[in-house]
């Protein structure tokens, strides 16, 4: 490219704006960014430590404990690492319940990590099976097993496991192992509880149900996995919890601290408890409904079907729709985003090429999913793929519905 062509493309202009319904990255309130759009400052400056301050105790309430919030400048990939660095060490074994790609990519990094893996099979059109985890540590007399990693939501299936009733089952069990659970794709989406629940460790980023910018991945630690964490000797140093635990100051971050990102996510936690967290998940509710609406008519064409079989056990986040034979998942996302400006995520392991993915969670509204909706609509009949019209109306009752029964609502 010559020097004189930077910022510039061959791409033909595009007016208006882009619409963003993938399950990560998601919509950015302007009033989050407006909170970025700010100076930097000393390390120290106590506006900043108060801001950090702010931010981890609000962590705290979504994440619904009592235990130690860490922060790290990374993606939700950093902080599966960051668990399981601090409570793991090299031999370790750990159960791994099958939920689909995410699952086994955390497995995989684990493996890396030198840590054993046990999986329990499941299947990637249903939730997981907590009675299967409850077996497979009754099973282990010697108590082996470590820890079970559970991922809550997998975006690659649009399946939610219920964390609740895997602690449950653990408990039958009677078996120590650590609950490490994965919320990346749910925390901020659907009810999180994680010292009522018994989970040890969570991981969480900042990019989806938080509604910030990619760049911060969480960890949070109960008392028990920080005692895990004291007696896991190994080799570490920016993940290591022990330095992060001596308060809001540069330690905290290992370093110089993401203070534009501290800014940003205070703003993104105060709009979440100003709308207020069951009204939030409400809101995912009625707009994952309004989704399931529209692709239940344009699936009687035959050539697309919702992935999770179970209502009960879908994301309230994000829908995976499977395409029939010979549909091609990454042509209908390439159209979407390219020709009619609405970004959808693609297929993802087993589903790659076959699959595409709607995300309704974040910053989300019913007028920016009907957007979305009527742009994969369009984009069916652009690429004649066999489908039944009238989603988008159906979506479009589905939410009005919602409004005559439950009043006037802001989504």
């Amino acid at each position: 490219m010559a020097p004189d062509s930077i910022g510039h493309s061959n791409r033909p202009l595009k007016r208006g704006r882009k619409f963003l319904n993938t399950p990560g990255p998601t919509n950015v309130p302007p009033r989050v960014l407006n909170a970025m759009h700010r100076d930097t400052m000393d390390l120290n400056d106590p506006e900043f430590l108060d801001a950090a301050v702010e931010c981890f105790e609000g962590l705290k309430r979504v994440f619904r404990t009592e235990g130690e919030v860490f922060s790290y400048i990374s993606n939700g990939h950093g902080a599966w690492e960051a668990a399981l660095v601090n409570v793991l060490v090299p031999g370790d074994l750990v159960l791994v319940p099958e939920t689909g790609h995410f699952s086994s990519s955390w497995a995989d990094m684990a493996k890396a990590l030198g840590i054993r893996i046990q999986s329990v099979p499941g299947d990637w059109r249903r939730a997981h099976d907590p009675e299967k985890i409850g077996q497979a540590l009754a099973d282990d007399t010697g108590h082996e097993i470590k820890a079970v990693l559970l991922v809550q939501t997998d975006t690659a299936t649009g399946t939610t496991t219920d964390v609740k009733a895997v602690r449950e089952a653990m408990n039958r069990a009677k078996h120590p192992a650590l609950l490490i659970v994965d919320t990346i794709a749910s925390l901020g989406t659907i009810d999180f509880r994680m010292d009522e629940w018994g989970v040890d460790v969570t991981v969480a980023a900042s990019q989806k149900g938080l509604m910030m910018v990619p760049g911060l991945g969480f960890v949070a630690a109960n008392a028990k996995a920080v005692e895990a964490h004291k007696a896991a000797v190994r080799e570490r140093r920016y993940w290591d919890w022990t330095p992060r635990m001596s308060g809001p100051g540069y330690r905290t971050f290992c370093g110089t601290a993401p203070q534009i990102h501290i800014f940003g996510l205070r703003e993104g936690l105060a709009a979440l408890f100003e709308e207020g967290m069951e009204r939030v998940f409400e809101r995912h509710r009625v707009l994952a409904g309004a989704t399931w609406k529209a692709i239940d008519v344009w699936a009687q064409g035959g050539a697309l079907e919702i992935n999770a079989t179970v209502p009960a056990e879908r994301s309230l986040g994000v829908t995976t729709i499977r395409c029939a034979e010979g549909i091609s998942g990454d042509r209908i996302r390439e159209v979407c985003r390219d020709e009619m400006l609405a970004g959808v995520g693609g297929g993802l392991g087993v589903f790659g090429g076959k699959a595409f993915r709607i995300g309704h969670m974040g910053d989300m509204n019913a007028p920016m999913l009907y957007a979305c909706l009527g742009s994969v609509e369009a984009t069916l009949n652009y690429l004649d793929v066999p489908h039944v019209a009238g989603g988008v109306t159906a979506a479009v009752q589905h939410v009005a519905e919602y409004k005559k029964t439950h009043g006037s609502t802001t989504f």
